[in-house]
């Protein structure tokens, strides 16, 4: 019994650890994704601003959940916090749709085959979605939520994001 407790506290400690960890965006500033023309865009043009990084897909009920909330903080902070979307999707066109009907007027790129792969090297070893990062001008993940972003979470992280 006691083995059984030893292991289970270190098995707790040890995801505590590993949830502290730093992620490194080198992934994504290195990416190039297309854009919903289906252009290629270097993520490395984003570098230098705070990022709201939001992976989604059409199929996915809270992804579509999230987005006016996510409309709402860019327009509030317009020129000073980007959003950014990535669409865990294949082709261009029928995210384009997708975006057009849920008014996203916030730069949405698509991954293709690079999504999974981009999302787990960010931190997301599941690829569940939605997953968000949020990420500073120095280009640091200061915080990162899997699940519906709410206003609470875009409000309470803000001020980081703003910090020069």
């Amino acid at each position: 019994m006691k083995t059984l407790f030893a292991l289970l506290v270190l098995g707790l400690l040890s995801g505590h650890a590993l949830a502290d960890e730093q992620i490194s965006t080198a992934p994504l500033f290195a990416a190039t994704l297309n854009d919903l023309d289906d252009k290629q865009v270097a993520i490395s043009h984003y570098k230098g601003k705070p990022l709201v990084v939001n992976f989604w897909a059409r199929w996915c009920g809270p992804c579509r959940a999230e987005i006016p909330e996510l409309i709402k903080f860019r327009a509030a902070h317009k020129d000073r916090i980007e959003v950014l979307g990535i669409g865990i999707e294949d082709k261009a066109e029928p995210a384009k749709d997708f975006a057009k009907a849920y008014e996203m007027d916030y730069p949405v790129l698509i991954a293709k085959e690079k999504g999974l792969p981009l999302m787990q090297a960010l931190g997301n070893t599941r690829g569940g979605l939605p997953y968000t990062l949020f990420i500073d001008r120095n280009g640091q993940v200061v915080q990162k939520k899997m699940g519906i972003v709410k206003k609470a979470d875009l409000d309470a992280v803000q001020d980081v994001l703003l910090k020069k």
